[in-house]
């Protein structure tokens, strides 16, 4: 683990809920603040912004002191974080850092250790170029390791606005997350929540009743107005991204997962990421320290 300095514009609120924001990129600074706005006016919070400077083990960068590099070679990431704390609405208390390790996950894990983070959005660019990593190296590490809610954002089509998020759901303990992110964005875009579940045209009747009561649990979750479907299809994936075409936000509860393989989020939220247009987010919970939580999350 690197260790982690920090560089505070401000100092932090004494809020009780923080969301740490990593920004790397500032094409996606404005989006991701926008979210962790919302969520975290949901919940009273407060945002941290962390853009993180790289400093390899084995380059000649790796000569230099942290102090040295925020100093004289981290202005491209200050300039990040400007232009993230300049898209904040000032409704919401927003702080920026730069911070220096040796690896960008480790350096985002430090600072939500550091500062007792309930929970962290990160940013999904794209396809990862090798097969065994599922959405990005660095992502694939903090949905392993991070001790708090994880939300990973593929930016999709700009949009004005949002008027309809639509919320796949299939139950699971990552739904009252998904679902909680949801209605803190309908609720600061007057939007309406879509919940839908999808059963193949051969279920059987258990299998749709189990599907009715994954709607109903949603709904319960939710104060936004909501439009529930149970719709009939072959693919899961089909029908999730023809229904995300009426609507500008999906959020999904990360599914069933293997160890570290293709599984790590599920195979359905990879794909629907992969195909649509539209912004998609992906939520996971907090691991559960306890002997059950370990034994559940094994299975989930």
């Amino acid at each position: 683990m690197n260790e982690l300095r920090t560089d505070y514009e401000d100092e932090p609120d004494d809020r009780e809920y923080r969301l740490v924001v990593a920004v790397g990129n500032p094409e996606y600074a404005e989006q991701l603040v926008r979210t962790a706005a919302d969520v975290a006016r949901a919940n009273d919070g407060e945002i941290h912004v962390v853009s993180v400077v790289q400093k390899p083990r084995e380059s000649p960068f790796a000569l230099f002191s942290d102090e040295t590099i925020k100093a004289e070679f981290a202005g491209d990431r200050r300039e990040i974080l400007d232009r993230a704390l300049e898209t904040a609405p000032d409704t919401v208390p927003v702080h920026g850092r730069v911070a220096v390790g040796t690896d960008v996950a480790d350096a985002l894990i430090s600072a939500v250790k550091e500062l007792e983070a309930d929970a962290l959005l990160v940013g999904w660019h794209g396809r990862p170029r090798r097969s065994e990593v599922v959405l990005g190296t660095t992502i694939d590490v903090v949905l392993r390791r991070a001790p708090c809610d994880v939300l990973v954002e593929r930016i999709g089509l700009t949009a004005n606005g949002v008027e309809r998020v639509l919320l796949p759901v299939a139950g699971g303990p990552h739904l009252p997350l998904a679902a909680s992110v949801a209605d803190a964005v309908a609720a600061s875009n007057d939007a309406t929540i879509d919940v839908l579940s999808v059963v193949a045209p051969t279920a059987g009747e258990d299998e749709r009743e189990t599907a009715r009561g994954h709607l109903e649990e949603a709904v319960a979750l939710l104060t936004a107005g909501t439009e529930t479907e149970l719709r009939e299809a072959p693919a899961v994936d089909d029908a999730i991204i023809e229904a995300a075409n009426g609507c500008d936000l999906v959020v999904f509860g990360v599914t069933r997962r293997g160890v570290v393989r293709r599984r790590l989020v599920g195979s359905i939220p990879q794909t629907v990421g992969r195909r649509t247009d539209r912004t998609v987010i992906l939520a996971r919970r907090r691991p559960d320290p306890s002997v059950i939580g370990r034994l559940t999350g094994r299975l989930w």
